[in-house]
């Protein structure tokens, strides 16, 4: 007999061989027709795994994001086996499961894979799944796993990586694929499938290696399933930041610039300036000063960071200085330059904490293929601040800081997230610099800040930052997806690098901790997920015009100015719109710029000293005193912006 335990703390016998889907019928009949995947011991297993020691289990259903992923994976070799049918010699490469759906990428040779072959290939992977093929595993030797792949060099390349004896394959119907595991029971599960696009993908992310063809789908238990999806997916091309950007006015791109380098117009300015001086204002509460550093700076200093060894590649090549045999950067990340700024003086333990902030922008070398709008540039600006703290400040520090970030979440309507305390991976110590006791105090201290502050929180082992531990937000928007906005990170190891002190009460040298912060993260991300998360309707207090004065007739123009001049003297932003138009046009064209609020100026209005006032959407507040209507945008405001 072995003993497993459940979730719940409980723990079962079974007979030696029992397989995980045994352990679901022994909980109910409800269960075993639902588990589509499980974990044995912190690794993903089939259903049909045979369990021959005590362990912990977990069964997942659809329901959960390892179900999902299992899922997806599964799909993906059907996916395979559908493409090998319909394109006989094409090569296979990897095909993994993603946040939604999966991919596969393909050499398709000669042929050309279009949306016009989206239906065949779906069809074809449907007709294989009804046939209810179990997925089994089975290891092979690394011998016949290369004679199997001979003609595949993509397959050949990742078996020479792989240790003899460790390799596994999977089977499903005639098709099989060189595997770790982790799929669903059958290929009868999957009853709803869509290929969603295709895009070219150097071979592992190597732009020297030959292009492949990416074809990414989606699949679901349920026709039903899909169809949602897929009008979910509809409502995200509305609000897509790239086609919002242009329609509102707020940014561009421009070949001659170059790739990933957006170019804030005139109204994206005035809302990135805005952003800035609402974080500006409450950082000043906070006890912040500002800072200001080069765009470029010297290759030794991202050495001593640590930054080049870990970075280097996807930076921007040095940039070098013949006559005087010098190398400098593109600015990669902030936090070098501000350890610089603190050694400029030295401080005693009274003199801390040091806040130092700026909106510094730094630039990556991200390959084309994976630039995407304001989410993936190469240039971006960071809400970055570095505190220089005692041990003893850190706690207090750090929930400071949790604040703020909740601040920012508040005010722009970001009201669904979870904390995610990112750690480092015990296993991988060549991924990290700094000694383990340092990186236990900073793993400590994050996990004490995010309990006390009673935070919905999750722990991620192997997602922290190379210099320490952070604290992640992972923020769903109005449609359910999730972002990560926001980030606290702890850092004993910077201080270490560029000797940075302060003299304590004992009169000698101590090293300060650091703490390194972003709210927004990048400007540019942020105000693309709020785009996408607002569907271009910003909080009013953020909004850049957020009335339009609508005229009748050239007849109201002079009292419409001076409506203008009013609106302008409670600080609203308000624009007039007296052109030779109907005024169905004005307000259609108000509308289609999300303008909050639009007022109407006609013979009654300018009788009564008066305004008419519809809301966006179509709502009529009726007529009203520009006073009275202040006040209505005034306690709007009030409502939505938070107080810090």
């Amino acid at each position: 007999m072995i003993n497993i335990t459940l979730p719940d703390g409980s723990v079962k016998a079974f007979n030696i061989g029992s397989t995980p889907m045994d352990v679901a019928k022994s909980i109910s009949e409800g269960l075993a027709r639902n588990v589509i995947s499980a974990n044995f011991n912190g690794t993903t297993i089939e259903t049909s795994t045979k369990l021959t020691t005590d362990g912990s289990l977990v069964l997942y259903t659809w329901n959960d994001d390892e179900g999902k992923k299992a899922f997806w994976h599964s799909s993906a070799h059907v996916l395979a086996q559908a493409l090998e049918e319909l394109y006989p010699g094409c090569k296979l490469t990897i095909g993994p499961a993603i946040d939604n759906g999966f991919y596969y990428d393909v050499d398709f040779g000669e042929n050309v894979v279009s949306d016009k072959d989206f239906k065949s290939i779906e069809n074809k992977m449907l007709e294989i799944a009804r046939g209810k093929h179990n997925f089994n595993m089975r290891t092979v030797s690394k011998s016949d796993a290369l004679s199997l792949y001979k003609d595949n060099r993509y397959k050949t390349e990742l078996i020479k990586n792989l240790e003899d004896g460790e390799i596994t394959f999977c089977d499903h119907s005639t098709f099989t694929d060189l595997c770790r595991g982790g799929h669903i029971p059958n290929t009868g599960i999957i009853k709803a499938v869509k290929i969603l696009s295709v895009a070219g993908a150097y071979w592992r992310g190597d732009e020297n290696n030959p292009q492949l063809t990416r074809v990414y789908g989606i699949s679901f238990p349920k026709q039903k399933d899909l169809k949602e999806y897929l009008e979910l997916l509809e409502e995200a091309k509305k609000r897509d930041h790239r086609k919002l950007g242009k329609e509102l006015g707020l940014f561009a791109f421009s070949q001659k610039v170059g790739q990933g380098l957006p170019l804030w117009l005139p109204k994206g300015a005035a809302l990135r300036e805005r952003l800035e001086n609402f974080l500006k204002a409450a950082q000043k509460k906070a006890g912040y000063e500002m800072v200001v550093t080069p765009h470029i700076g010297q290759k030794e200093l991202y050495v001593t960071s640590g930054h080049y060894a870990k970075y280097g590649e996807d930076s921007f090549q040095p940039i070098t200085t013949p006559k005087e045999d010098e190398e400098f950067l593109l600015k990669p990340m902030n936090c070098p330059h501000h350890c610089e700024i603190y050694n400029n003086t030295q401080w005693s333990y009274k003199d801390l904490p040091k806040r130092y902030a700026e909106f510094g922008t730094v630039y990556r070398y991200e390959q084309s293929g994976e630039l995407h709008g304001l989410t993936r540039v190469r240039g971006f600006t960071q809400d970055d601040a570095h505190i220089f703290c005692t041990p003893d400040q850190l706690d207090q520090e750090f929930k400071n800081v949790i604040d703020l970030v909740l601040y920012v979440f508040g005010s722009l309507g970001f009201e669904n997230f979870t904390a995610q305390v990112s750690l480092r991976d015990p296993e991988k110590p060549e991924k990290y610099i700094g000694s383990d006791e340092n990186w236990e105090k900073a793993e400590k201290a994050i996990l004490n800040a995010t309990k006390e502050k009673n935070l919905n929180y999750i722990i991620e082992t192997g997602e922290a930052a190379f210099y320490g531990p952070k604290l992640d937000f992972m923020v769903k928007d109005a449609l359910g997806r999730q972002w990560q906005l926001g980030t606290i990170q702890v850092d004993y190891n910077l201080p270490e690098r560029f000797d940075l002190t302060y003299k304590g009460s004992d009169n000698e040298s101590h090293r300060p901790v650091m703490i390194h912060r972003a709210p927004f993260g990048s400007l540019e991300r942020f105000i693309a997920i709020l785009l996408e998360h607002t569907g271009g309707n910003f909080p009013l207090w953020l909004m850049p015009t957020q009335v339009s004065v609508l005229t009748l007739s050239e007849k109201y123009e002079n009292y419409g100015q001076n409506v203008l001049t009013l609106l302008e003297n409670h600080e609203i932003r308000a624009l007039i719109d007296n052109r030779s138009e109907t005024i169905g046009k004005k307000i259609r064209e108000a509308e289609m710029n999300k303008t909050p609020y639009m007022i109407i100026i006609g013979e009654q209005e300018e009788k009564e000293n008066k305004i008419s006032v519809r809301q966006h959407g179509g709502e009529d507040l009726g007529t009203i005193s520009v006073d009275e209507f202040a006040e209505i945008i005034k306690k709007e405001i009030n409502k939505t912006k938070k107080q810090f």
